[in-house]
């Protein structure tokens, strides 16, 4: 897949309309159009990374960045004192439908385990 076909780069264009929930220079978060829970936001990198296999040194700040703006969601979504889930599936075995990197918070629901 090309960045010029992926959905996500799409949406951060801005060629595709999403729920955005947050944004600034490196990351974008909006809600998933097919939740899994209450809450269920996708995080996004602005830069196209098809995978975590993708992610390179350089990558490291991002990829704390994911997690720490995740955490602040959370809190802003009344999530952080009952609980939630942060996931990033890698290919299509684990269930990756969209080759652009992005980190699934899931609250607002008991999460049971394993996931599945």
């Amino acid at each position: 897949m090309t960045e010029q076909d992926c959905l996500f780069c799409k949406i951060v264009n801005g060629d595709i309309n999403a729920d955005i929930v947050f944004e600034n220079d490196s990351l974008i978060a909006f809600r998933d159009i097919n939740p899994k829970a209450p809450t269920h936001v996708l995080l996004i990198p602005r830069e196209h990374i098809a995978t975590m296999n993708d992610l390179e040194d350089g990558h490291d700040t991002l990829a704390g960045e994911l997690f720490l703006t995740a955490a602040r969601i959370a809190a802003d979504e009344g999530l952080a004192d009952d609980g939630y889930r942060v996931v990033m599936n890698c290919n299509a075995a684990a269930g990756q439908s969209v080759f652009h990197i992005h980190l699934h918070l899931l609250g607002g629901r008991t999460m049971g385990w394993p996931p599945g």
